[in-house]
């Protein structure tokens, strides 16, 4: 079984973070000193488990607070994930990690990351399973050509009239738009 290529380059861009990392960590020594650094990167990862622990609960209380009233979970879940992810990211020691979780925490990263998820995931699945997880779908209409009513007057190779396909009622061409 072959791994999409994504999965297949995990392991040589984790090589590379950590490479990363440990150099931005050492530049961070050189700048401001060892006992700042540590102490730099400790109450980042104290600040994202404690993140981690509210993320999570807050995430589930919306949760099923959608599922009560009926309204679809997908904004909910999606919003609750990526808090998750800045709080895990917070958590792993490491600048770039930190910052990177920072990004995802503050609310305009956060609603720039969950519409890119809705985006992917509308891509990816059918509109019935978007609408059902995201809500209803604002749609642009444009105006199409009109419909030509009259059944096609050339006869086929066996001398008969083939069945016409006709649409009937107007034709309507458009795109999903947020």
């Amino acid at each position: 079984m072959r791994l999409p290529r994504s999965l297949a380059l995990l392991p040589l861009a984790l090589l590379v973070l950590a490479v990363a990392e440990i150099a931005v960590f050492v530049t961070a020594v050189h700048t401001i000193g060892a006992l700042w650094s540590i102490l730099l990167l400790g109450a980042a990862s104290i600040t994202g488990l404690a993140l981690l622990r509210r993320e999570g609960i807050r995430g589930w209380r919306a949760f099923r607070a959608a599922a009560e009233t009926g309204r679809p979970p997908g904004a909910q879940v999606s919003n609750s994930l990526i808090g998750l992810l800045g709080a895990l990211l917070l958590a792993v020691p490491g600048f770039i990690s930190a910052v990177a979780g920072l990004l995802l925490i503050v609310p305009p990263g956060r609603i720039l990351a969950r519409k890119a998820v809705e985006h992917y995931t509308e891509r990816r699945v059918s509109a019935t399973v978007a609408s059902d997880l995201f809500g209803p779908r604002h749609v642009k209409v444009k105006q199409s050509a009109p419909v030509d009513d009259t059944p096609p007057t050339t006869t086929g190779p066996t001398g008969h009239t083939p069945p016409a396909e006709v649409l009937q009622g107007e034709v309507v061409e458009g795109e999903i738009v947020r």
